[in-house]
């Protein structure tokens, strides 16, 4: 019998983080954003199901500009590609504590495949007799292969902002009734 699992909002955060002028990094994020995972059991390694998305218009840098610079179609082209979403087609257990998780990543229009490693925290019931399960999840991508292709050079030649971009997510699940 297939479980379900819905994000808990509250006790989750999805942050980006790239090279600002390649001697200090940005960290952004997303307010908005959910995950749908299927589950037979409690056991994730056998998960049917791995819907991620995140609303681009939720961005935060917390700098006003930057936020509606990656709004704009320089960068994220929200007006026109809404979301950012992931779908996950392997939950792979490499040793006791390393897990990948390979999936589909669409950005913008475009979608590539993504492994990201997992590290699974484990399921406790909260004091409300909700099961969670919670995971840290990290990646790392290249904006370029998703047509997040804006540059600019510094007058000494430093690039403005780097091209790999770190990926961290803190998620709880909440097992559904």
């Amino acid at each position: 019998m297939a479980t379900n699992w819905k994000i808990d909002p509250t006790h989750s955060e999805v942050q980006f983080k790239v090279k600002h002028l390649m001697i200090t990094t940005v960290t952004g994020y997303f307010k908005q954003f959910d995950l749908e995972v299927e589950t037979e059991g409690d056991d994730f390694s056998n998960a049917t199901k791995i819907e991620f998305t995140a609303d681009v218009d939720s961005i935060s840098t917390n700098n006003d500009q930057r936020d509606a610079h990656l709004k704009s179609p320089d960068f994220f082209d929200a007006e026109n590609h809404s979301q950012i979403t992931f779908k996950g087609n392997k939950y792979e257990q490499i040793g006791e504590d390393e897990v990948k998780l390979h999936g589909d990543l669409t950005i913008r229009g475009v979608t590539k495949p993504i492994t990201l490693d997992v590290e699974f925290g484990g399921i406790v019931v909260d004091p409300y007799g909700q099961t969670k399960a919670g995971f840290t999840v990290k990646g790392k991508l290249s904006r370029k292969e998703f047509n997040l292709t804006w540059s600019a050079v510094t007058e000494a030649g430093q690039v403005v902002v780097s091209d790999d971009i770190k990926l961290l997510c803190e998620i709880q699940l909440v097992k559904q009734a």
